[in-house]
């Protein structure tokens, strides 16, 4: 990886209180590298505090050190929005990280995934449910991405694990800040066999603001979102909403409504999330073809394209499941927004995208 480009991102994502919505702006406006050869009052122009100007125009940062020296590390990985790595279904959510730490095989990312996500005080039933349905879905293929906590997700992992296939954890913490401390033995397993993910700096301690945030990233990363046993106010259902907004499959096991740890999931299934009782209804449902999960290492949207080519595939690309304004599309694709305007049209002919106000949509194709 380029060295130079790495630390030119890493100096965007570190820079205090700019968060995501207000990067993907900044990054709409020009590259990281051009960015931080900006004036300052260029930067002030693009909205950028005094305080932010003097971050991004200030020499290595320590954090910035710190971060490069973690990677150093063996099975130590970061990657960038503009990495070959990054996982593409991520790239679509509204508000990718821009920086993704990656600890284990960094390949795993861009395989098609499931995400098991519940309860950390499920019933022994919920346990086992976790246990066997992402026994049996690894055995599909597919990469079970959860996020390490206690209870459903740690059962997922190990389901996973146990069937000898990949999983992915993603964290609320740095990758050097493992939590909670019991899963510790847990995620050294998935380091072995797949991924620790995070968006937060390795160092980073676990806080209440982050878990809500790292569950965007499990839904963003997987094509389907299984929720078994949730409260009625939990992550899991976070998580759930997350998937709904990114155009993702929400999938709930039905449970007794005497059972709190099961209204959540029957609320779900009130709102038009599947009820299923079978791994096989997921599959069907999320239509990726298990050797392709296997061998490929593609993404849904990787699947589609084996059933014909794809017109001006770079320009699709760029297009996300929320609403894309044309002038990022244009800047990410790196072509005059003339030219992208034509094949934009071409794309909405051919049924691909859809346009609406403000800019363009990916159409989701069955």
């Amino acid at each position: 990886m380029d060295e130079k480009k790495l630390i030119q991102w890493l100096t965007l994502s570190f820079t205090p209180g700019l968060g995501g919505q207000k990067l993907s702006k900044l990054l709409a406006i020009d590259s990281p590298e051009n960015l931080l050869n900006y004036s300052a009052q260029q930067l002030k122009g693009c909205g950028l505090t005094a305080a932010q100007t003097r971050y991004m125009q200030a020499p290595l940062s320590k954090d910035i050190e710190l971060a490069m020296k973690w990677q150093s590390q063996p099975s130590c990985h970061i990657i960038h929005l503009q990495s070959p790595h990054y996982p593409r279904l991520l790239k679509e959510i509204a508000s990718p990280p821009p920086i993704l730490f990656v600890q284990g095989r960094v390949n795993v990312l861009t395989n098609p995934q499931l995400a098991v996500v519940g309860s950390r005080n499920a019933t022994v039933d919920g346990l086992e449910s976790a246990h066997q349905f992402s026994y049996e879905l690894a055995k599909q293929g597919y990469v079970i991405t959860s996020g390490l906590a206690l209870g459903v997700d740690g059962y997922a992992h190990q389901g996973a694990l146990k069937a000898k296939g990949e999983t992915i954890a993603v964290l609320g913490s740095g990758l050097s800040q493992v939590y909670p401390s019991r899963h510790k033995k847990l995620a050294v397993d998935i380091i072995d066999n797949g991924a620790l993910v995070s968006e937060f700096r390795p160092d980073a301690k676990p806080r209440p603001e982050h878990f809500p945030r790292r569950n965007r990233i499990i839904s963003g990363l997987s094509t389907g979102v299984l929720v078994i046993e949730a409260a009625e106010k939990s992550g899991s259902l976070i998580t759930a909403r997350y998937a709904n907004e990114q155009g993702r499959e929400v999938f709930a096991l039905p449970g007794s409504i005497h059972n709190p740890t099961s209204r959540g999931c029957n609320a779900l299934i009130k709102k038009g999330a599947y009820l299923v009782d079978s791994v096989k209804e997921i599959v069907d449902e999320v239509g990726v073809l298990t050797e392709c999960a296997m061998t490929n290492q593609m993404t849904l949207f990787d699947v589609q394209s084996q059933l014909g080519e794809l017109p001006f595939p770079e320009v699709l690309a760029n297009v996300g499941s929320k609403v894309t304004p044309i002038d990022f599309i244009a800047q990410a694709s790196k072509q005059p927004v003339h030219e992208i305007m034509m094949q934009l049209l071409e794309l909405e002919l051919q049924d691909f995208i859809i346009a609406v106000p403000g800019g363009y949509i990916r159409k989701r194709r069955g």
